[in-house]
């Protein structure tokens, strides 16, 4: 599980300098309800998984809508507008490629907020047809990667609750010499990265730049646990050009 003490976390990934959620009472911003429990012990193998890249460039000669290939969970909020994928107001409830992704495979895609709030998320090996049941995002089913979030305070790697104490993070500082720890800026596209090649180590690198690195020693993989997909909470975002390539 990743659960572990801070100074656990901190001694494995030191090159990230990143800092754990104090335990104790969360600040406004990022408070949430305790989560239900989630049971990733049992593993079954999903099925029709992908063995070809997939890629979406989001042009659709002026439609709106998205195709088959995406589960849309929230009409509303989901559009395709000039070329991209963007969102506003969705409240994680986000967008799933219904791809069904292996253990191991490679995720590309281009993010942009119009907002100096930042918040720009994307989910991993998650169930592909379910968003936030409730405020506060606690009861998901992915690893969660959120750059700029809570008003473009934190970075962050979480696995199944964007509020818990387990999550990896790093504190976003306006004037840091270390260009992880610096705030999404907005209207600039971020290039994203996200990884897992050996069937437990999740990476995330933006822009060429690698931010975490997870070993998960129960990794969130097989059915329930096998699509990717984008989300929002309320800022305007747009995303682009996503490949998805699997690995061995």
């Amino acid at each position: 599980m990743l659960r572990r003490s801070c100074s656990v976390a901190l001694s494995a990934f030191a090159f990230l300098q990143a800092a754990c959620v104090p335990s104790g009472k969360s600040p406004p911003w990022d408070a949430g309800t305790p989560k239900k429990v989630v049971d990733v012990s049992g593993f079954e193998p999903s099925a029709d998984v992908m063995t070809e890249p997939f890629r979406d460039d989001f042009t659709r000669d002026g439609a709106l809508e998205l195709g088959a290939d995406w589960n849309v969970l929230d009409a509303k909020a989901w559009r395709i507008e000039g070329g991209k994928l963007c969102a506003q107001n969705a409240h994680n409830k986000g967008i799933w490629l219904r791809r069904v992704l292996p253990p191991n495979a490679r995720i590309e895609f281009t993010a942009t907020s119009t907002s100096p709030d930042g918040d720009l998320k994307a989910e991993v090996w998650g169930d592909g047809i379910s968003g936030a049941s409730g405020l506060s995002y606690v009861d998901a089913t992915s690893y969660l990667v959120i750059f700029g979030g809570w008003k473009n305070r934190i970075h962050a790697l979480a696995r199944l609750n964007e509020h818990g104490t387990d999550r990896m993070e790093i504190p976003v500082v306006q004037a840091a010499d270390d260009p992880r720890a610096k705030p999404v800026d907005a209207n600039r596209p971020y290039r994203f990265v996200v990884e897992r090649n050996d069937g437990r180590t999740v990476k995330v690198a933006i822009d060429g730049q690698s931010y975490f690195e997870f070993p998960d020693s129960n990794p969130l993989r097989g059915r329930g646990h096998d699509h990717f997909g984008f989300n929002n909470w309320e800022v305007k975002v747009c995303f682009d050009d996503i490949s998805v390539t699997p690995l061995p």
